[in-house]
């Protein structure tokens, strides 16, 4: 059965989207739901219709976008972050961190939902990180994590300390 979806279903589409589905998924659920409709042939050309102005949208969008797009791409956001031995950082570097010093840079809000990062930043070098502004739009910049000298003096500075203190220890 061919409908239209009214709003994004999950493992399905977006809205707005002609999706094929079983009978069954579309009378028992999509349908009374309001998540779709069936796919007259009236909703089929409001489908085109909308797609066609979704379009002309996007690409307005994109071209109000390009000069921001343009500053954004390559550039080199550094972070210094407190970091163990083996390069794993005790915190994280989050889409809002990316975000914030980026928009500091380049003197604009970028919205932290637009930056495309699976997980948080966790280990220590070098890391491309894409920003998804709008349609196409996706500059690509680089964030470079590098550890915090003071964390790692301090570790070297303790371990010196306690085998010291072993050492007093053994001797009495």
């Amino acid at each position: 059965m061919k409908i239209v979806l009214r709003q994004d279903v999950p493992k399905l589409g977006e809205k707005g989207t002609v999706q094929t589905v079983k009978d069954g998924f579309a009378r028992n659920y999509l349908i009374p739901q309001g998540m779709a409709v069936l796919a007259t042939p009236g909703e089929l050309k409001m489908v085109e219709e909308n797609g066609r102005v979704q379009a002309r949208k996007i690409a307005k969008q994109e071209q109000q976008l390009q000069s921001l797009a343009d500053r954004i791409a390559g550039q080199r956001l550094e972070f210094t972050a407190k970091a163990g031995d083996q390069g794993r950082l005790y915190g994280s570097i989050t889409a809002g961190d990316v975000a914030e010093k980026l928009g500091e840079l380049v003197r604009e809000e970028i919205d932290r939902r637009k930056v495309a990062l699976e997980d948080p930043i966790r280990t220590l070098g070098e890391h491309s990180v894409t920003i998804h502004l709008v349609g196409r739009l996706r500059p690509q910049v680089t964030v470079v994590v590098r550890g915090d000298a003071d964390s790692s003096e301090e570790a070297d500075t303790n371990s010196a300390a306690t085998a010291s203190d072993d050492n007093a220890g053994e001797g009495a």
